[in-house]
């Protein structure tokens, strides 16, 4: 009885990626065509100049960035581009779980000089998206982030890989998504019908709005619709 319960747990928990993974494992369903309906609004945002590095972000845990995060990123490498997603929720990194990685060296690593871009960054079961797990989590994520290095990591990150996608802690919560949103070319906000306050999404696009980044647009989360669509993108412009 005890091995039958674990295997189903390993099973729920195995379900449980599939789902998170959509894009990947059930690339028909509806709500994978909404990551490519929000891919393609953000190629076609700016009209002066390439989205080549994208920091996503939300109000509050909970509410979708990772999933998200891992969904968007799978459906630019669905293109054949090379997508390199990083783990940038050096509080509560998930990427690793998502993608069934190892997540002993990360960006952590790579931050503080103690590994490679190229050495930490591992290939996934999707056709040319890259991820770059957290590494082990530091006492000070804010402080990494700021750092001069970062800056010149980041030239590293786009002249190796078409797309960069920061998977970030929630914006209100830190001040990490700030950080890294002022070194990138755009911002994604991920918001949860029915449990996002109107008023913590105000201020974390206000928050946003702050930076040097373009804020691309609102991703609204869970909300069902009657054509078995789940995810909506509302454009700031």
């Amino acid at each position: 009885m005890v091995l039958k319960g674990k295997k189903k747990a390993a099973n729920d928990k195995l379900l449980t990626l599939k789902r998170r993974l959509l894009a990947h494992n059930n690339p028909k369903d509806p709500a994978a065509e909404q990551y490519r309906t929000i891919r393609t609004n953000i190629q076609f945002s700016n009209a002066d100049r390439e989205i080549k590095s994208i920091v996503l972000t939300s109000t509050g845990p909970g509410e979708g960035k990772s999933t998200t995060a891992a969904n968007l990123a799978t459906v630019y490498a669905q293109q054949g581009i090379n997508v390199l997603l990083i783990d940038a929720d050096l509080r509560k990194p998930t990427a690793h779980y998502t993608f069934r990685l190892e997540n002993h060296v990360g960006f952590t690593n790579v931050l503080t000089k103690r590994a490679s871009l190229r050495d930490a960054t591992q290939k996934t079961e999707v056709p040319n998206l890259f991820v770059l797990t957290s590494g082990p989590i530091p006492p000070n994520p804010a402080e990494l982030l700021s750092s001069s290095y970062m800056e010149e990591l980041l030239k590293e990150m786009k002249e190796a890989f078409d797309m960069v996608i920061f998977d970030t802690p929630p914006v209100l919560a830190v001040t990490d998504a700030q950080v890294l949103a002022n070194r990138v070319d755009g911002t994604i906000l991920v918001v949860s019908s029915g449990q996002t306050d109107k008023e913590a999404a105000q201020k974390a696009k206000e928050l946003l709005a702050t930076t040097s980044s373009q804020l691309l647009g609102v991703v609204l989360n869970n909300r069902k619709a009657e054509e078995g669509s789940y995810y909506y993108y509302y454009g700031t412009n």
